[in-house]
């Protein structure tokens, strides 16, 4: 593998579409939602492990959350994970990575991924990456990964892409647009011209410090003050000159909707962003009656696809219920309608101002 390539998994955000397992001290990309036997963030850095030098993998999170890293990733570097001064959303974080990486490697590749999303497949996801690497090699492109969809899926965003490849696999992007409606998301479909957006980025550094200069130039020019001081003993005090200068926002609005560089790899290796307790159950083992359970001692009775996530160490007995969202953890229980999950951020902010952070 070429020593020019680096990965930056993401690990800063809350994961408020998962509380009450999910919390503001020990969020979701911490957690074993689906009872493998790994955290998110411990498979992601498996997969890719696999195809990547440990001292080439980075993790980028708060900072808050440096020691659950360190805790849950002790084969990586302690160099390697780079806490944030707060959360600005994802194009700040991509910016203090290509930063950093520029200042020891001007032509390095960098592949960034959440890490919090379930992949099936990862051979046929690392060969779509070693695809996308070849690729910006020899272009100035930004390569986003795009599912192939199986159904008009609201909850994800949709790229549109020209028809005609532009190498082996690549095609050229025409839109961007956010999660749609029901019947935006049929039409998306029916034309078979649109892929889900799994959020996941290839690029060479360089190009990618280039597009911030052309489409986030306030951004860029922070950083740009800032950058002698990456790597050496400054680079948390800059870090923490920059953060408060930043814009809260994505990489998506930011960049990759307005840059006219922007190339997609039409994918298949059984991705799910795992956003929400929806798509935990779509992805968890079910009981005859469709019931989920991310808990080992659940009863049910006259119960029809629920998720359910409860402590190993209580006997929970549900009877009567129908799609209904169940977790249950030391001081909080959620009870909500599967199909009222999108509301989960509301009760959250709800929670807050009634009962303060205690419970988040």
């Amino acid at each position: 593998m070429n020593k020019q390539t680096y990965v930056a998994i993401m690990a800063g955000g809350i994961g408020s579409r998962f509380w009450p397992a999910s919390r503001t001290n020990y969020p979701k990309q911490f957690l074993d939602i689906l009872n493998t036997g790994k955290t998110l963030i411990q498979a992601t850095y498996d997969r890719f492990a696999a195809f990547i030098p440990a001292e080439n993998i980075f993790v980028v999170t708060s900072n808050e959350y440096i020691n659950i890293v360190k805790k849950q990733l002790p084969q990586l570097p302690l160099q390697n994970i780079l806490g944030e001064p707060s959360r600005k959303n994802t194009a700040p974080c991509i910016a203090y990575i290509s930063y950093k990486l520029y200042q020891l490697d001007p032509q390095a590749s960098l592949i960034i991924a959440p890490s919090d999303h379930l992949i099936l497949d990862p051979v046929a996801f690392n060969k779509v990456c070693l695809e996308a690497l070849g690729f910006v090699r020899e272009h100035n492109a930004l390569i986003t990964l795009g599912i192939k969809p199986s159904y008009p899926n609201t909850g994800y965003g949709y790229i549109q892409y020209e028809q005609q490849t532009v190498s082996d696999n690549v095609y050229k992007v025409k839109t961007f647009t956010e999660k749609p409606n029901l019947e935006q998301a049929k039409m998306f479909i029916a034309t078979g011209e649109f892929l889900w957006n799994a959020g996941i980025f290839v690029w060479q550094v360089k190009n990618v410090i280039s597009a911030f200069e052309k489409y986030l130039p306030e951004m860029y020019d922070v950083f740009e003050a800032e950058k002698s001081h990456f790597n050496t003993t400054e680079e948390w005090p800059a870090l923490q000159r920059i953060y408060p200068l930043c814009t809260n926002i994505s990489i998506d609005f930011g960049i990759m909707e307005k840059a006219d560089n922007v190339y997609v790899i039409p994918s298949s290796f059984g991705w799910s962003d795992l956003g929400s307790w929806n798509s935990a159950w779509e992805n968890l083992e079910k009981d005859y009656m469709h019931n989920a359970s991310g808990g080992g001692n659940v009863i049910v009775f006259d119960t029809h696809r629920c998720m359910i996530q409860t402590p190993n160490d209580k006997l929970v007995v549900l009877q009567g219920m129908e799609d209904y969202i169940v977790v249950d953890t030391n001081d909080v229980l959620l009870i909500c309608k599967r199909e009222k999950e999108q509301d989960i951020k509301e009760y959250v902010a709800e929670i807050k101002r009634n009962k303060g952070d205690k419970y988040l």
